[in-house]
């Protein structure tokens, strides 16, 4: 372990945890967690947690375990935290409702889509919102073409490629015009040429993007990187700053757990 703690990131301005917001004054764009506390099973995740996310595309990285999941469910209110405050868009949430505003990608396209066409699956969450069955159809084609997907709206789901399921969750939750987009391991099963496809598609997206990945290549252009550890903030800046951090933390880790066996 002394290999580990020679690495371990000295306190400096330049990986510091970004500063809590005041309590009173909560952010008007983006996410906020103010001493957020969440347990599972009995074993705590967050304890005290604050982070201010306002910047347009935020990485998340972290060992498995850390909270990067957590973190993002947390923010659009599939899990209620224990006690502090989850704010988005100024907004604190509250109740068992999901934040308004905010879309969620699960890492398994599976997992998320639910009906056997493109233009139903897209469509489903205009028509949850009250638009008229006529006028979701014609903003899914609408949509459809934008992203290069012109003719996609009877296809079957099943005859798509994992990429190309995964493109149209993306596509189905831009559909409701959310302000922030999560995504939790996006990529993890695709290719690579997808994976770069579908990342500079996200690039130019005007939605405020969080993304938990471990495909660091994919966040070295993003405005902002977070290192959660154990469910704390290990570093918190620019990617340039925080990949080599969490890399070499990576080696590390790896030689340690293939000294024990575990790997």
């Amino acid at each position: 372990m002394k290999l580990f703690e020679a690495i371990r990131p000295k306190r400096s301005a330049a990986v510091q945890p970004a500063p809590a917001p005041a309590a009173d004054a909560p952010t008007a764009r983006g996410l906020c967690f103010r001493n957020v506390g969440f347990a599972r099973d009995g074993q705590s995740v967050f304890d005290g947690l604050s982070l201010d996310l306002s910047q347009r595309r935020i990485g998340l990285v972290g060992d498995n375990g850390s909270g990067k999941s957590t973190l993002l469910r947390l923010a659009n209110g599939l899990l209620r935290a224990g006690r502090g405050d989850v704010v988005v868009n100024g907004v604190r949430l509250e109740g068992a409702a999901l934040a308004a505003g905010v879309g969620f990608v699960f890492q398994n396209p599976d997992h998320q889509i639910i009906f056997p066409t493109v233009g139903e699956e897209i469509a489903f969450g205009l028509t949850e919102r009250g638009v008229a069955a006529a006028e979701a159809q014609r903003a899914t084609e609408e949509l459809l073409a934008r992203h290069g997907c012109a003719g996609w709206s009877g296809r079957a789901v099943h005859e798509l490629s994992e990429g190309q399921k995964q493109l149209v969750c993306i596509l189905a939750v831009l559909a409701t015009e959310p302000s922030v987009l999560l995504l939790d391991e996006p990529f993890a099963s695709l290719d690579l040429p997808t994976r770069l496809s579908l990342s500079a598609r996200l690039a130019q997206l005007p939605q405020q993007v969080v993304m938990a990945s471990h495909d660091l290549d994919l966040l070295h252009d993003f405005d902002r990187v977070v290192w959660l550890d154990r469910g704390a903030v290990r570093a918190d800046a620019s990617p340039a700053e925080v990949l080599p951090l969490y890399r070499a933390h990576a080696a590390v880790r790896g030689a340690v757990l293939l000294e024990s066996g575990a790997a």
